[in-house]
């Protein structure tokens, strides 16, 4: 699978599920049906239910801290969001379009995963952000 598709899914997964317990619900709801109407009509009614559906487990799973929960709504989304992608590569533009207009700062998206290994006398310096180092 071609690694920007399963980013771009990943990415909106993501975005979807944290804007599912915001104000910017409607919009992202409204967004992501219209891009199903556009790139597979006959999809969009079953989307915007399981959308409408997802919301409500979100803000159970927020309530109740269930990570778990909301983790797999995650996938899920990521799961439908690459699917399409793959059937309609041209809504890939679409796509990242949608999500710059409601997750401008990339926000709810982002995440950093870093990994390192340091054996003997090695040292090993990771930050998601600013980083200072000060050794004598």
């Amino acid at each position: 699978m071609d690694p920007e598709v399963a980013l771009l899914a990943q990415s909106a997964g993501t975005t979807l599920v944290a804007l599912m317990a915001t104000d910017a619900w409607h919009r992202a709801r409204d967004g992501i049906t219209q891009l199903w109407r556009r790139t597979q009509p006959e999809r969009a009614e079953t989307v915007a239910a399981e959308l409408e559906a997802g919301r409500e487990d979100v803000l159970a799973a927020a309530a109740a801290d269930d990570q778990e929960t909301l983790d797999e709504l995650r996938l899920q989304w990521q799961g439908l969001v690459r699917r399409l992608l793959v059937a309609r590569p041209a809504a890939i533009g679409e796509l990242r379009a949608l999500l710059d207009q409601l997750d401008p700062g990339g926000s709810a998206a982002r995440q950093i995963t870093q990994h390192a290994t340091a054996s003997g006398q090695a040292r090993v310096y990771q930050a998601g952000r600013d980083q200072h180092i000060a050794e004598r």
